[in-house]
């Protein structure tokens, strides 16, 4: 397949453009853990199969690092308003094609993690050693500030279940379907989304 032109992005190129992404970038490491980004992302998309979660949040269960790729849309991204945060920048370079409750579970899967810290006892037992890690880099758990103002949210239950599902998605025994079993998925929400 060839590569589609950023400068071009529509709904009918977003898809082939991440997976694309997915198959030239998705073996690179992902922060210290045990599998690689595509692993990760795409195990994350299958435990939201399995659980039959619908099409959107299976497609942000794929899609909540795609932020760390964000140099591969435009060269004008910083002028348009997405960061180094790759959880904003996911989001951002997301929503032009996908809908809020899409672009919510990505921009705030960072924020849910420290969250749940502040409010699930058991929660942070669960995380991984890079997890735990990037917890201290990304502000620590939240205060009850933070915790009332997160929980405002109208897509908090799907934020967290994708948050749950990142978690999760860091078992190198597993195996999973390739990006491409998911892009019909994928073009679905974007079709919807965009007819809108």
């Amino acid at each position: 397949m060839s590569r589609p032109d950023v400068t071009a992005l529509s709904p009918a190129t977003i898809v082939d453009f991440l997976g694309d992404i997915f198959d030239r970038r998705g073996a690179e490491s992902y922060l210290g853990e045990d599998v690689t980004m595509s692993e990760h992302m795409l195990q994350g998309a299958q435990l939201a199969e399995k659980a039959g979660a619908g099409d959107a949040i299976i497609a942000a269960a794929l899609l909540h690092d795609i932020g760390h790729y964000t140099n591969e849309f435009p060269e004008d991204a910083l002028e348009q308003g997405i960061d180094n945060h790759h959880d904003e920048a996911g989001a951002a370079v997301l929503e032009p094609f996908f809908p809020t409750i899409v672009t919510d579970c990505v921009r705030h899967h960072v924020a849910a993690k420290r969250y749940l810290c502040s409010t699930d006892g058991e929660y942070f037992s669960k995380l991984s050693d890079a997890s735990v890690h990037t917890l201290n880099l990304q502000g620590g758990p939240m205060d009850d500030v933070e915790v009332a103002e997160f929980a405002k949210n109208p897509n908090l239950d799907n934020i967290l279940r994708v948050r749950i599902w990142d978690d999760l998605g860091k078992d190198p025994t597993v195996a999973t379907p390739d990006f491409w079993h998911y892009a019909p998925i994928l073009q679905r929400v974007v079709d919807a989304h965009t007819a809108a």
